[in-house]
């Protein structure tokens, strides 16, 4: 795969790359490289999954052509999976909402980046989806009531079945079926983003940058409005929402008549939908493959529920649905899931760069410094790897120091682990750094993910921040 991606990258742009460093994909199963020559800095993009990969070029030309701002594509090797796009950075609009709740920015500046942001969904919505080619499209070329329903299935089997919320098949299926029928009952002509939220806009020089559309498809306008303004863990104030979707509704204008009581009543059937599809994904992820930093979120989309619940019932009766939701509200068990909701973040960095920033805000944890380890950097042959390679591995594991030094940290940081469930804590920073953040720092946050992951009672979430330039 590196070999097929230098190949590309000296075709492309006439230069050799000269350092080229995976970085983090969260919850995506394709792999990402940020590729660096003498004169270019480009990303890489590995997917083993050919009709993905083609709705993604597809659609970035298309929407590109619309003056929609999306990477570039600057050349692509189907045969190989793999094709080079526009770098954008690291900053997403999630990164910061999180600067904003710890107080690094003011609310105006989050006010008017959500307004860009909208302002460009409504053209990416009507002015890209006006004759959009969804040839390509990735996995169905529209939001219809078997795209819904595929969704509402995930939520049934891989929420409420593996979070042992009890239902009754055939009750639940009913209300479901009138849920659609109103859902659809509406304009369904336009590009809908599909997954239209804050870590999937980019923040580059204060102007927003979109990816992750492939799976876009021909649809209805509130659901991308929906997906923004709910996002689970960016808690939007009641007020900053209303005021947005008035904003949203105001832009509309420009291109549309609207009817804004149906409209309004429409959001927010949307916004049960799109909820009911993320505690799916939540489900899958947390309960089924074990991830249990996914499982973080379901308090904040719970939470979401209950408001919507209290103020913004769907204008159709459906008495079965309702109360399914209403008992995973008031659930005992989904409740514990918020008790022991402390999160571990675990990164590696360079000492050269700085140190990293706590994004929650609790200001604590450790930072260990791997430097006395011997550096696998000063040899040849693992210059070009990275401390998750197998070489890189098994040259660290040979260094009679380095279970030493890891058996130290991992007695410092279950002890702080301990302290911090019985008190209530929800996040507890440890930082590995070493001079490149390549090798050493990598291979000890990766054993401590490994390590820690194996627990039950806490989440686990893990970055490489020299793999994140």
């Amino acid at each position: 795969m590196i070999q097929d991606i230098k190949k590309l990258f000296h075709k492309t742009f006439n230069q050799d790359i000269e350092d080229i460093e995976e970085i983090s994909a969260h919850g995506s199963s394709r792999k990402y490289f940020r590729c660096i020559s003498k004169d270019y800095v480009v990303m890489a993009a590995y997917n083993d999954n050919l009709q993905e990969n083609s709705a993604f070029i597809h659609y970035s030309q298309q929407l590109s052509l619309n003056q929609i701002k999306v990477p570039k594509v600057y050349s692509e090797d189907l045969d190989n999976n793999i094709y080079l796009i526009e770098d954008l950075g690291n900053t997403t609009l999630y990164d910061k909402i999180c600067e904003f709740h710890n107080g690094k920015i003011d609310q105006e500046e989050i006010r008017n980046y959500y307004k860009q942001a909208i302002s460009d969904l409504i053209r990416i919505q009507i002015i890209a989806g006006k004759d959009f080619d969804y040839t390509n499209a990735f996995p169905i070329k529209e939001f219809n009531s078997k795209a819904i329903n595929w969704d509402l299935n995930y939520f049934k089997y891989y929420f409420l079945r593996l979070s042992n919320t009890p239902f009754n098949e055939r009750e639940l299926e009913e209300d479901f079926e009138t849920f659609v029928s109103y859902v659809l009952n509406t304009d369904n002509n336009y590009f809908l983003f599909r997954d239209f939220q804050s870590r999937n806009i980019m923040v580059r020089d204060s102007q927003l940058y979109y990816i992750d559309y492939q799976g876009g498809r021909k649809g209805f306008l509130q659901y991308d409005l929906a997906s923004l303004l709910f996002d689970a863990k960016v808690r939007l104030s009641p007020d900053i929402r209303e005021e947005l979707l008035e904003y949203y509704i105001e832009e509309l204008k420009k291109y549309k008549e609207v009817d804004i009581n149906d409209f309004i009543n429409r959001f927010y059937a949307s916004v049960y939908l799109r909820i009911f599809q993320a505690l799916g994904a939540y489900g899958y992820r947390g309960y089924f493959e074990r991830k249990t930093h996914f499982l973080e979120s379901i308090p904040y989309a719970l939470s979401n529920l209950s408001y919507l619940q209290k103020n913004k019932k769907m204008p159709i009766s459906l008495p079965y649905l309702n109360k399914i939701i209403n008992s995973m509200i008031e659930s005992d068990k989904l409740k514990e899931i918020h008790k022991t909701n402390l999160t571990i973040d675990i990164k590696s960095f360079s000492f050269k760069k700085g140190y990293p920033y706590d994004a929650s805000g609790n200001g604590g944890g450790y930072i260990f410094d791997c430097r006395a380890i011997n550096n696998p950097g000063r040899y040849e042959e693992y210059k070009s790897l990275n401390g998750k390679d197998s070489e890189v591995i098994e040259f660290l594991e040979k260094q009679p120091e380095t279970n030493e030094f890891f058996e130290n940290t991992l007695s410092l940081v279950n002890q702080n682990i301990n302290v911090y469930l019985k008190r209530g804590f929800t996040n507890l920073s440890v930082y590995y750094g070493c001079t490149g953040g390549q090798h050493r720092s990598v291979f000890f946050a990766e054993k401590l993910f490994k390590t820690l992951s194996k627990r039950q009672d806490i989440n686990v979430v893990i970055s490489h921040l020299e793999q994140k330039k």
